[in-house]
């Protein structure tokens, strides 16, 4: 279930972003970016939960009237169970109809296989 964050869940949102590319081994990076989630209105972080576990953290921004989805993380120990595709579907559903849905260059490519698969399901 995709739930938005909270600031009593920065610790747990600051380590599933510590596996982004883009802010990996770079803790003031890291602290910027979960401050710029908190604080501004156009940008919004959702974490992944099942069960009583926090597994994945996935980060937007409004911008021109469109949602860009610029942070996708799981947790290592959950990846390949489909957790990031849930996300990003779960992202499409809530946004799509009000707003076009993009990816940052940093997720395209997973983003591409995540929508294929969700037209493909959908059509199915």
């Amino acid at each position: 279930m995709l739930i938005r964050f909270k600031k009593n869940m920065e610790k747990i949102a600051m380590g599933l972003l510590s596996f982004m590319p883009d802010v990996k081994n770079d803790v003031k990076k890291l602290q910027n970016t979960i401050k710029e989630y908190e604080s501004n209105p156009d940008w919004n972080l959702y974490l992944w939960k099942e069960d009583d576990d926090v597994l994945g953290a996935a980060g937007i921004r409004l911008e021109n009237n469109c949602i860009i989805i610029q942070h996708v993380s799981v947790n290592p120990s959950h990846r390949n169970l489909g957790i990031g595709k849930k996300m990003i579907n779960e992202l499409i559903k809530l946004y799509d109809g009000e707003h076009k849905v993009l990816p940052s260059d940093d997720v395209q490519e997973f983003y591409l296989k995540c929508k294929d698969n969700h037209i493909q399901n959908e059509e199915q």
